[in-house]
Formats: C-alpha cells, structure tokens, sequence
C-alpha cells in the first residue's frame, strides 16, 4: 500500500473519452413478450423496443457514472489499512467479501471513513489509513489485490448509502487484465489463459 500511495495515472480527457470510461448498472432495459411456455426453452417470439425516453435515462445515467469515475481517478481516497501478521507486516487495503466479489474500501473524507466505523461498531479506537490517488487504487491495489483469484472492485463511502459509489471489477472501471469481462476471463467466470 504504501508504494501505490504516491502513484497515479491521470488519463488525459481524450484518452478518456477514447476508452469511455465505464458503463453505469442500469435496470432492464427491454421487455420481452414470450409467445411461448417458459418451460419449452423457446426464444421469445418478440422483443418491444426501448422507448428513446428510456434510452436518454440510460445514457444519462452512463454520462455521470462516467463523470463520478474521473473525479474519482483524480482524487486522494483514504483507504483504511491493517498489517499481515508474520515477519514482513506488510500494510493491505481493508477489503470485504460480497457477492464472489472482493471490495476495496475507499472514502473521500475522515468524516465518511468515521460514519463507516461507527455502522460496524468499531469501538472508537482509530483507524489507520493511507491517502491514495483513486487512479493507482484501480489501476495498481486492485489487480494486486485480484492475484489471489478473486474479482477485486472499490467501495467508495460505504455507509452512505445512495450516495455511495460502486466501482466494480468490468473493463473500462478497472484493467482489463482484472475485469470479470475482460480478455483473460471465459464466459463461465474462470480466468481463460
């Protein structure tokens, strides 16, 4: 942690728009009218189309995950960190596991990382963290963190609800090499090498 601390890769905005930046979740965005029984494993017979309404929803949607995204790149983070025990002590990110997806936690401020603390019942001792570029935390603590074989994506403000940001382990968020859809992963999930 503390070597990815200083770095940083700052993408210039037309890189960014170049790579596109991410792809914001959204709902379904089609409904299907099935003509046949589900049990029949048919293809529906046909698809209603997305209203442009929805589709500029969608977009719009996408336009500021991608804006969150940047500034997140080019903001310091705190992450919260702990020790390896053994003799190397080596600091780590403090992660969680949810959803066959290991979760770096990130937070914009010692307020949102104190909120955090007081939702899992820390019992007000203090939390070390360091101040991390969001460029090298994606681009440099998460495939680190994805060696171990897990997907690996950031949490930022966890305990803030809506106002949290997800930033999971797809293409265009983290590196390709790491990203659950990217070039090193079979449909199954498994790494494809």
């Amino acid at each position: 942690m503390t070597d990815i601390a200083d770095q940083t890769v700052i993408r210039s905005s037309a890189e960014e728009s170049k790579g596109g930046g991410g792809a914001a979740p959204s709902g379904a965005t089609a409904s299907a009218d099935v003509d046949a029984p589900a049990d029949r494993g048919t293809v529906p017979a046909r698809v209603e189309a997305v209203s442009e309404g929805e589709a500029a929803q969608v977009r719009a949607g996408q336009h500021r995950f991608r804006v969150k995204l940047g500034e997140f790149r080019r903001s310091r983070v705190l992450v919260p960190v702990g020790t390896l025990p053994g003799p190397d002590a080596e600091e780590v990110p403090l992660t969680v596991d949810m959803g066959a997806v290991r979760w770096i936690l990130a937070f914009t401020s010692e307020r949102a990382l104190a909120r955090y603390a007081v939702a899992r019942g820390a019992d007000g001792g203090p939390w070390q963290y360091r101040g991390v570029w969001g460029a090298a935390l994606l681009d440099a603590a998460v495939p680190a963190v994805a060696e171990s074989g897990v997907p690996c994506g950031v949490l930022v403000d966890a305990a803030d609800g809506a106002h949290a940001l997800v930033l999971p382990p797809v293409a265009q968020v983290v590196l390709e090499g790491v990203a659950v859809n990217g070039p090193d992963h079979r449909e199954d999930g498994e790494a494809g090498r």
